[in-house]
């Protein structure tokens, strides 16, 4: 574009402005939900790396739980989650493996 030519901007009306306002929102809330669902999975993945089965065991429900609310609340797709509890079980199931062995 040369240089002094004028830019052209979206006219704000009502709704543009509604729909920014709404957008902003949705963005604060997603961003809890994934933030609650890495959290409980990054401590999940502590006690699995620490060796600590009986740990790993007590935050499994809680896990799940948390990426189920994802979920539901949309902030998550369902394959995503489902992908993540899958990896979190086999990667348990080894570790149950390892210490019977």
């Amino acid at each position: 574009m040369p240089q002094g030519t004028p830019v052209k901007h979206k006219k704000r009306s009502k709704s543009v402005l509604k729909n920014i306002r709404q957008s902003a929102h949705r963005a604060i809330a997603n961003r809890s939900n994934r933030t609650r669902v890495r959290s409980a999975i990054r401590q999940l993945r502590a006690a699995i790396g620490a060796g600590d089965a009986a740990a790993a065991e007590k935050l499994i429900p809680q896990t799940h739980s948390e990426i189920d609310r994802a979920v539901k609340n949309r902030s998550l797709p369902q394959n995503t989650a489902n992908r993540y509890k899958s990896r979190l079980a086999l990667a348990i199931n080894a570790l149950k493996k390892k210490k019977k062995a």
